[in-house]
């Protein structure tokens, strides 16, 4: 069974108070929150260690000129958060499982290949940032850091058989100091609002290395294996009885989605503010999370560096339990195996140790590994709108016309990036840059 089947069920108390704010009966804000969870939990994915690299360089380099680019992340992310929440809920299965059974098996195979690449690479970037942080921290050798951090992530995720709302509770703690963390670095660090604002709204790409910058920034934001993930945490609460009951279940999804992830697009914002502000003036060369580190010191003060590595370690860890668990109902969803988690997290640790073990700047490492990310992207994404189009899938729930166009468009957004970057690495000029 998948992650979210294997949790434990809820207690009699929780299931009366969700039969009644679907049946109508209760309509407070507290009962309302019993569906609060899966969105919180994917949202983590959209504020990783991968996020603290890609908008490291972004600020550092570009200044505010690129947050539009992680505003139109943030926008395509709720998109396809939203769809997957609402597949998981009409069908009770997730993108990989139904990917399995409407999908040619090659295909399917195909999928769940490009998805592993996906895993090991998000896992890169979120168990080198927790060993980053952790390193840093506590002045100890990488590699012992990164020893520590899959102990204690291992040890997060044995929490799961105790249901799924004390892991929920854990990873919105984590969410929380990440929060918190950038809302103090706001607080010290100087910030032309005009400028940022500016840099929100108008788009604007200084060239070639700016573009790559962005392509990271989409592959940092709007992650594979979140999209995979939100399909299956929903179906561990409660099983629609009725379509009213559906529709109830996707509303109260999508306002979950909007209010999650705009949380995590403002932290990502915070991120390029933060480096803008610190370095693109002074030191726009910062393109490392230990220089950015060592950089705040000097410019921010020692609290606002300790904060900045209190808020990569929280990032590290709590989303490489999630990208864990996706892992699992990804293998589990197209291949029908489940291994143990010490195995799965044993398996995807391998290439940031190589890394680590052949001196590769890990923040380099890190960046690429989102525009590795970038490149499988597409993958669930397409594989999401035609699921969530066809009617014999959805049924009355199938996209409509204008969703399903917005969702073709933001995937079509990211296959033209990749496509550019790709012919950028290769060497072919492309005109305007």
């Amino acid at each position: 069974m998948s992650t979210a089947e294997g949790q434990l069920g809820l207690t009699e108390r929780t299931s009366r108070a969700i039969a009644g704010v679907l049946a109508g009966r209760d309509d407070s804000w507290r009962s309302k929150l019993l569906f609060a969870g899966p969105a919180v939990v994917a949202s983590i994915a959209y504020m990783d260690p991968g996020n603290f690299a890609t908008n490291i360089q972004a600020g550092a380099k570009y200044g505010y000129s690129l947050l539009w680019v992680v505003l139109a992340a943030n926008v395509i992310a709720m998109l396809f958060q939203a769809l997957s929440a609402k597949l998981g809920i009409v069908t009770n299965r997730n993108l990989a499982q139904l990917s399995r059974e409407h999908f040619p098996l090659p295909v399917a195979y195909g999928m769940w290949g490009v998805s592993e690449i996906a895993a090991m690479a998000t896992d890169l970037a979120e168990f080198l940032g927790g060993a980053i942080g952790l390193s840093l921290l506590f002045h100890i050798p990488l590699l012992v850091g990164m020893i520590v951090t899959g102990i204690v992530t291992y040890a997060i995720l044995t929490g799961e058989k105790q249901g799924f709302r004390p892991l929920e509770l854990v990873i919105g703690g984590l969410i929380v100091a990440v929060a918190l963390s950038y809302v103090f670095e706001l607080l010290i660090v100087h910030v032309d609002w005009p400028a940022a604002v500016k840099g929100t709204f108008v788009p604007r790409l200084h060239g070639a290395d700016a573009l790559s910058v962005a392509v990271g920034i989409l592959g940092a934001t709007v992650m594979p294996h979140a999209i995979y993930l939100h399909s299956g945490l929903t179906q561990g609460r409660t099983r629609a009885r009725s379509n009213t009951e559906r529709f109830k279940l996707v509303r109260f999804s999508n306002v979950e989605v909007i209010v999650a992830l705009t949380v995590a697009g403002l932290v990502n914002m915070a991120m390029v503010i933060m480096a803008s502000g610190a370095f693109h003036a002074g030191h726009p060369e910062v393109a490392e999370i230990e220089t950015a580190y060592h950089s705040l010191t000097p410019v921010l003060g020692a609290a606002a560096a300790g904060i900045f590595l209190v808020a990569l370690l929280a990032s590290g860890v709590s989303s490489s339990v999630v990208g864990t668990m996706a892992g699992q109902m990804i293998m589990q969803g197209f291949m029908g195996w489940r291994i143990p988690v010490w195995v799965r997290r044993l398996v995807t640790m391998v290439p940031a140790f190589v890394v680590v073990a052949y001196g590769v700047n890990a923040t380099e490492a890190l960046v690429y590994s989102q525009v590795v990310l970038s490149f499988a992207l597409p993958v669930p994404m397409i594989a999401l709108v035609i699921l969530t189009s066809r009617q014999d899938v959805m049924g009355p729930f199938a996209n409509r016309r204008w969703v399903a166009g917005l969702a073709i468009l933001g995937t079509v957004v990211i296959l033209a990036l990749n496509a550019v970057l790709l012919l950028q690495t290769f060497g072919v000029a492309i005109p305007g840059l």
